[in-house]
């Protein structure tokens, strides 16, 4: 039986030229999921992935 509180969760990276330009807003905005360990970083993780809708490697952050 798994234990409620998981070391690992499953997050959502999205991307933040996206969110913040009203006009690629539209289209849609890049997200990806991962999964990252509580202990090691608790902090919120950025990683810098491809936007499909910017069309180069931009700066993803995790949301709730």
């Amino acid at each position: 039986m798994a234990k409620s509180k998981d070391v690992r969760l499953t997050i959502t990276l999205e991307c933040t030229q996206c969110a913040n330009n009203r006009q690629k807003r539209l289209p849609g905005i890049s997200r990806y999921t991962t999964q990252k360990n509580r202990r090691n970083t608790p902090a919120r993780l950025e990683l810098k992935k491809f936007c499909r809708f910017c069309n180069q490697h931009t700066n993803h952050k995790e949301i709730k």
